[in-house]
């Protein structure tokens, strides 16, 4: 508790470094004439090590004095906001091949005020002078920056201090995000937090895992014998925690050889189980990924690493999605004048990098997720409120869903067809998910 009061302590009584308006975006190189204001700079999250956090402020479409205030937060862990969250998936914008910014039909701020944060520092534009910071960073210390960033922010946009903020986030934000509400809650902060959603998160290593290799059987991905073979010899979390560790049994040697013979990651995206790929620098990944070591190979978010590089990208058959988006994203960020117009800086680096739930997505199952909610629910005594059923958009079945506790306390929904990055490969349904998400009601049955 002392460190907490410390170090809100800190944040209370630290100068403001830059006002909104010195924030305020003019306007994007290649963007669409729009009616909404942006915002994008830095705030100092530790002094004395010189942590600064980056983050693109988006208003509300319209009413943007009364909707809610959403911070969002991408996962890897190492995966950039801006890049991911804001130009990939469900921010105002998307760029597009000719360098130009489109607009984007589905964005969320039609819903909210949007907070697009790059944390930890070393994410994206953030940064740390201290360098021996990036050794030590880890899911605590990164809670108290982004609680120190929430603060900050909000001496820097007193008009927010009040409104009802959400915290969301994807992937490993599964951990950023409950660790970050966790804490403003204990620290008695005063937020006007109202909930939390995380999609297609890591919660727990071994119900996760295990179910990537369930899922890829029952996607038809492995056959029969290697996933028995598996779960005899070797199952998915066993064999993920031994990549990590560089130390493999000659079981989970033989295993990884099996499941990389029938799932190739230069010709497959786990991300996405349907999606086609981007072929711009195909030919150049195909070489790099085969001499990929073991490790490299099944680290939990390896083809997330190389679809970086450029040897894939999502695509998804619900809405026309640009192939090619996180090569666009890539190029766009890194271009000086767009940097200029957000007020960012390149510290210590030469180059801006991306990182380095649907029901598609194989890398986090929603096999995994949707049985470790179920335990959950059991852990806080909620029964039951609303079974599992499926859930509509228009005419369309959106996904399925299952409620928990009185008001809506514990939801689970799937988005149906969706990837690993649901916003981007099924727009229309997210932003609905989304829409009931902030406004406490069930999805429509």
């Amino acid at each position: 508790m002392l460190l907490i009061a410390a170090t809100i302590l800190v944040v209370i009584c630290r100068t403001i470094e830059s006002t909104p308006e010195e924030d305020k975006i003019v306007k994007l190189p290649g963007q669409p004439e729009v009616s909404f204001q942006q915002y994008a700079g830095y705030v100092t999250v530790d002094e004395t090590q010189q942590r600064k956090l980056f983050y693109y402020f988006v208003e509300a479409e319209t009413n943007s004095t009364s909707k809610p205030l959403v911070l969002w937060l991408n996962g890897g862990p190492g995966c950039s906001s801006v890049g991911g969250g804001a130009f990939t998936e469900h921010g105002p914008f998307k760029p597009n091949a000719a360098g130009y910014l489109v607009k984007n039909d589905y964005s969320w701020n039609k819903e909210a005020n949007m907070i697009y944060l790059e944390s930890p520092a070393g994410v994206g534009f953030s940064y740390s002078t201290d360098s021996s910071f990036y050794n030590s960073v880890n899911d605590t210390i990164t809670a108290h920056d982004n609680l120190a960033f929430l603060q900050q922010w909000l001496l820097k946009f007193p008009q927010y201090k009040n409104r009802d903020l959400f915290i969301a986030g994807e992937s490993y934000a599964g951990h950023y995000v409950p660790q970050l509400a966790q804490l403003i809650v204990e620290s008695e902060s005063n937020l006007s937090m109202r909930a939390i959603a995380i999609g297609n998160p890591t919660l727990e290593f071994d119900t996760d895992f295990n179910a990537e290799g369930q899922f890829y059987w029952s996607h038809g991905l492995i056959s029969e014998d290697t996933y028995n073979f598996a779960n005899a010899a070797c199952n998915t979390s066993r064999l993920r925690r031994q990549a990590m560790s560089r130390d493999f049994s000659e079981s989970c040697k033989i295993v990884a050889a099996l499941i990389h013979a029938q799932v190739p990651e230069q010709d497959f995206d786990t991300y996405d189980v349907t999606a086609d790929s981007c072929l711009s620098k195909a030919a150049t990944n195909v070489a790099a990924l085969k001499q990929h070591s073991w490790a490299t190979i099944f680290h939990p978010f390896s083809s997330l690493r190389s679809n970086q590089a450029g040897a894939r990208r999502y695509a998804r058959a619900e809405e026309s999605t640009d192939l090619c988006i996180q090569d666009e994203m890539n190029k766009y960020l890194n271009r000086k004048d767009v940097q200029q117009a957000m007020h960012a800086q390149l510290v210590a680096i030469s180059n801006w990098t991306a990182c380095t739930h649907g029901d598609q997505d194989a890398a986090i199952p929603f096999i995994g997720t949707r049985s470790l909610v179920n335990r959950l629910s059991k852990q806080l005594g909620l029964n039951t409120t609303v079974p599992y059923k499926p859930w509509f958009d228009g005419f369309q079945v959106g996904g399925w869903t299952q409620v928990y506790g009185e008001n809506n306390k514990l939801s689970y929904a799937t988005i149906r067809g969706a990837s690993h990055m649901a916003p981007l490969s099924s727009p229309k349904r997210s932003l609905t998910l989304f829409a009931a998400f902030l406004a406490g009601k069930p999805l429509a049955a």
